[in-house]
């Protein structure tokens, strides 16, 4: 994936986590003026993602965007919202990483 396909990959990790944090607050305050707000970020998001598949396919930048969202939306849960995470989910955090790494390693490379 070329750096401007990464660029809009992290724009749209960044509307989709936006979105599911808005999301949280709505479940939390009910206003339905939040939920119409996390309705448009998850909109832009998925505007976004159609233009980085077209460049660096499905497979890609779907599974590292999926990764990455549940890894961040993990540590917000936790900084931002005072969630807990057992000792079993950290270590799926930390697996995540990983598979982020694994994902993105550039082809032909050797480890």
């Amino acid at each position: 994936m070329s750096g401007g396909g990464l660029l809009w990959l992290g724009a749209a990790m960044a509307a989709f986590v936006a979105a599911n944090s808005v999301l949280r607050t709505y479940a939390h305050s009910g206003v339905a003026m939040t939920l119409a707000g996390a309705l448009g970020l998850f909109l832009v998001g998925n505007l976004i993602m159609v233009r980085v598949m077209r460049e660096g396919g499905l497979a890609l930048a779907v599974a590292i965007s999926s990764v990455v969202q549940l890894v961040l939306l993990a540590l917000i849960g936790v900084l931002w919202f005072g969630e807990k995470l057992t000792p079993v989910q950290m270590a799926g955090v930390v697996l995540g990483i990983v598979s982020v790494a694994l994902i993105a390693w550039p082809q032909g490379a050797r480890p």
